[in-house]
């Protein structure tokens, strides 16, 4: 008997498909969120969703959703997708690829004529890159009632376009915004499938990772205070210089999370300004984002911990000081053990390489998981490459993915909510 299994041919089809939907004259793709590329996107999402039989629905948040019917439509729902918007010049395999593989996996089961007891929704989220309107993974934290009306109201882009106005153009509906909130009774599980952009999978030859929890964000605003002055006349030994004492505090940060335990533990300084920034002038005051990042809190926690001890050396030993101001604390979050165990068995039973890891990045999946069981399954990216034209996964190992996705869903359909009529 031949195995259940996803069609790697078609689904490569489509991914080049969807894939030249706003690509530039650089090769990559400019579909950033509420553009015309990425309404064209969505546009295409939905043809391919109804073609399907699918009943195809934009919600006021202007996430897609497209519900397969089942034997039983009043038992809650197994969920799986991802977005289309791209980072500016992004590929067309990140959040992509989990939309194309939800597409290919109701179209198996339409294949097959296989009804499962749950309804299936295939979504894709609005807005998961960080966009002009700054509010990145809009449609997930909608649906988990984490935003409000109220958030939304005189956000604008910075061409100064509304964001009420945008969400309008792709079929949201800001008036009635918080109704697109899901009740956790309506879902049984979400399940999100993402190129990993990174080369864990890659280093080790696994073909399928399965994410055991989204990592924790911590940012802060740092500045380093001097004092400004001549910088021919102040000689070395009198000089309090911000710029040298923030140089040192960054290297302070690489340190740290060089020598965790956790090599999931990382740190970034990704922006900075300087004053007077003149090349005559010792500098007297600098600022820069520092951001951490971890699979547990304990983990963040620790790394900040010998950070502020090195900070304190460095103003102590150079007279500058330091304040601080916190800009993000985004709590990792869990991953669903049975979600994850269900993935695991059956990549297992498929003949399959698997490794549990850590996601290194914001996703969806992140808040889904405070509605229901949530999990999310990595591709292994080529070169770690992603968020630029170069991003690529071969398709042997999206096909691999893809499969246990397909078995993991028909798993989790027979294990999740057990029917009791009457």
């Amino acid at each position: 008997m031949k195995r259940l299994a996803i069609n790697a041919a078609r689904l490569e089809k489509a991914i080049h498909e969807l894939g030249r939907i706003g690509v530039n004259e650089q090769g990559g793709l400019d579909r950033t969120t509420f553009t015309p590329a990425e309404l064209a996107a969505r546009d295409w999402v939905k043809a391919r969703a109804a073609d399907l039989g699918l009943d195809v629905r934009v919600d006021e948040a202007a996430n897609i959703w497209a519900v397969r019917r089942s034997k039983h439509n009043a038992l809650p729902a197994i969920v799986f997708g991802s977005h289309v918007d791209t980072v500016p010049n992004g590929g067309k395999y990140d959040g992509a690829l989990g939309v194309l593989l939800a597409l290919e996996v109701m179209l198996v089961l339409n294949e097959q004529g296989i009804r499962t007891r749950h309804p299936l929704e295939l979504v894709s989220f609005s807005a998961e890159e960080p966009n002009p309107f700054g509010l990145s993974t809009f449609g997930s934290r909608s649906v988990a009632g984490k935003l409000t009306r109220q958030d939304l109201e005189g956000v604008r882009d910075d061409t100064g376009r509304l964001l009420n106005d945008a969400l309008r153009q792709a079929g949201g509906d800001p008036e009635l915004y918080e109704q697109a909130r899901r009740k956790p009774e309506e879902l049984a599980a979400f399940l999100e499938v993402h190129i990993e952009q990174g080369k864990r999978l890659l280093n080790r030859g696994i073909p399928v990772g399965i994410v055991t929890a989204i990592t924790g964000i911590y940012r802060e605003e740092v500045t380093v205070i001097g004092v400004p002055n001549h910088a021919g006349t102040t000689l070395m030994q009198d000089r309090t210089d911000a710029l040298l004492g923030a140089a040192e505090a960054m290297l302070a940060l690489e340190r740290v999370c060089l020598t965790h335990p956790s090599d999931e533990t990382v740190g970034t300084v990704g922006k900075i300004s300087n004053e007077p920034n003149a090349a005559n002038i010792i500098p007297g005051k600098v600022h820069f984002h520092m951001e951490i990042r971890g699979k547990t809190r304990a983990d963040i926690q620790e790394a900040i911990e010998k950070w502020e001890v090195h900070a304190a050396l460095i103003c102590s030993r150079r007279g500058v000081r330091i304040e601080r101001r916190l800009l993000l604390d985004q709590q990792p979050v869990a991953m669903d053990p049975l979600v994850a165990g269900t993935c695991a068995l059956q990549s297992e039973k498929l003949g399959y390489l698997h490794a549990p890891l850590g996601s290194m990045a914001g996703h969806d999946a992140a808040h889904m998981a405070s509605l229901t069981h949530s999990g999310m399954l990595f591709v292994p990216s080529l070169d770690g490459k992603s968020h630029c034209p170069e991003e690529e996964s071969r398709i042997e190992d999206i096909e691999k993915a893809g499969n246990v996705l397909l078995h993991a869903i028909l798993a989790l359909d027979e294990k999740l909510d057990v029917f009791k009529e009457g």
